[in-house]
């Protein structure tokens, strides 16, 4: 039988010398584990796809219409922000709000550790999720990406949770599932407080009302079919087991060990707490559960999805240290120090062979197009785009969203009848209004490769000539005018037999 949670084992410090002297050390650690992220330009594509996006935006363009992506809206919405103020040359300002943003999940932890358990347990819980926060590939961990900023709404919603501030509780699920959808995993865990606490409907209420509210005002601002189709119903392809399950199982088995390395110092306590069942706080173990369910929703198990496991866990070991025998804090926390170390020096010394290859492609794209020409690359760095400060003729910014390529899928679900739901016409109709001034093919012999997607090949041969290679890319020019006159009709293969589109995917092909 799992244990009520544990009382504090001694009387409290005074709080006004707690925080003043804890609050120094976190932020201090939360800057040093990521001083790796201020030195890349871009750590991955989902950076540079909210770059594009956030400048996309800033020149007027609206959220699930003329800029689109699988995601919620208020990442793009921030990037916007801080490009607005600080300029977007730069991805400076998101790392900087990305360390307030472990700060934040690190001092929610660390409040939540206190209340329960007591003053060191508070300090051990923040230190040991910010430990354990880069312990992945550095690409992941690193960059100002969803998760990241999804965290301390999590954590939020538990700390109003355990203090029975409903409504709060549930505007913290909110913000965190418009960050990334998986972020609403934490409910479960809130909602079982509730039940545990003997929440009254007037409770439950507020705290449906908590995560309604932001949710419609979202919709309301990008367009509720819109807003639906791109956040819920349009990722069914993308979300499906079927192709390269190898692949995946290799990459979900290598992110798993790298995050266990990571907490190599908070396993033992857990497991211990696990064969001896007198584990406290069973809502924790709710939250690592709902946590993992999360991570391998869609079955594509990116590094970087395994952020989510890292507050559950730190706050589960930092529960299992209160339970005797010994006092084990000083070893969890010196066995972490020393895996952070080695995760930073990675992310310090590690080459990123990707990003040259983006940065040699961008200096193409610079030399050989205005500032006013439109581009298209095909393939899947977005972050070109934003490197050579080109604007993309279309909105998809990927081949992903046009082929279902993702993640190394290479199976039998990647090809145009497999594209998000009414794309190709928007598509076709987007580059016949904008034909770009260069198509850079970079798919590299990917399963996405123009040979193997006919409307494309298609347009290729219509209006335009090869120019040339670049690091495996290959650029390709438009022909005179008489021949760039594309026409839809003229290299479009006739519409894929698929089920009726959704409401969403009829409201954004229309336009």
């Amino acid at each position: 039988m799992l244990a009520a949670p544990l009382a504090p084992a001694r009387p409290a410090a005074p709080r006004t010398a707690y925080w003043p002297r804890l609050l120094p050390l976190l932020a201090a650690l939360a800057c040093a584990t990521r001083i790796p992220s201020f030195l890349r330009p871009v750590w991955n594509p989902d950076e540079g796809y909210l770059a594009v996006q956030a400048g996309l935006l800033l020149q007027g363009g609206r959220l699930y219409d003329t800029v689109v992506d699988r995601k919620p809206p208020l990442l793009p919405w921030l990037y916007q922000a801080a490009f607005a103020l600080c300029g977007p040359d730069s991805l400076t300002p998101l790392r900087v709000l990305a360390v307030l943003a472990q700060l934040l999940t690190a001092v929610a932890l660390a409040s939540l550790a206190r209340r329960r358990w007591g003053d060191r347990a508070g300090r051990t819980a923040g230190v040991l999720y910010l430990l354990i926060s880069v312990g992945l590939n550095p690409e992941d961990a690193q960059a100002a990406t969803f998760e990241v900023f999804m965290l301390p709404g999590t954590a939020a919603a538990l700390w109003c949770a355990d203090r029975e501030r409903w409504g709060a509780a549930g505007t913290a699920v909110a913000a965190a599932f418009l960050t990334k959808q998986t972020g609403a995993a934490v409910l479960l865990p809130v909602v079982w407080l509730l039940y545990h606490r003997g929440g009254t409907r007037a409770d439950a209420a507020r705290l449906a009302a908590g995560c309604a509210l932001p949710a419609l005002l979202a919709a309301l601002l990008t367009g509720p079919a819109d807003f639906l189709f791109w956040t819920v119903t349009g990722s069914a392809a993308y979300a499906s087991w079927t192709g390269s399950a190898l692949h995946v199982l290799a990459r979900a088995t290598a992110s798993a060990a790298l995050l266990a390395g990571a907490s190599a110092g908070l396993l033992p306590p857990v497991v211990r707490a696990l064969r001896t069942a007198r584990s406290p706080a069973p809502e924790l173990w709710l939250w690592l559960a709902s946590s993992a369910a999360a991570v391998a929703a869609g079955f594509h198990f990116f590094g970087h999805y395994y952020l989510q496991l890292t507050p559950p866990l730190a706050l589960l070991a930092t529960a299992a240290l209160q339970l005797p025998p010994g006092d084990r804090h000083r070893t969890a926390v010196r066995v972490s120090a020393c895996a952070c170390a080695l995760f930073v020096a990675w992310g310090l010394l590690a080459p990123r062979p990707e990003l040259r290859h983006a940065q040699r492609l961008a200096a193409a794209l610079a030399q050989r197009t205005g500032p006013a020409d439109r581009v298209l690359v095909w393939g899947i760095h977005p972050e070109t785009y934003w490197l050579a400060g080109r604007t993309p003729a279309t909105r998809y910014l990927t081949a992903g969203l046009l082929t279902n390529y993702s993640g190394g899928r290479d199976g039998p679900r990647v090809g145009e009848e497999y594209a998000v739901a009414g794309a190709w016409p928007v598509f076709r109709r987007e580059l016949a209004a904008h034909a770009p001034a260069l198509v850079v093919d970079d798919s590299r012999g990917g399963p996405y490769a123009p040979d193997r997607v006919p409307s494309l090949r298609r347009l290729l041969a219509a209006g335009y000539t090869r120019a040339g290679r670049v690091d495996g890319a290959v650029l390709y020019t438009r022909v005179a005018a008489e021949r760039a006159r594309l026409s839809p009709a003229r290299y479009a293969d006739p519409p894929p037999r698929r089920p009726a589109p959704s409401p969403g995917a009829a409201a954004h092909g229309r336009r």
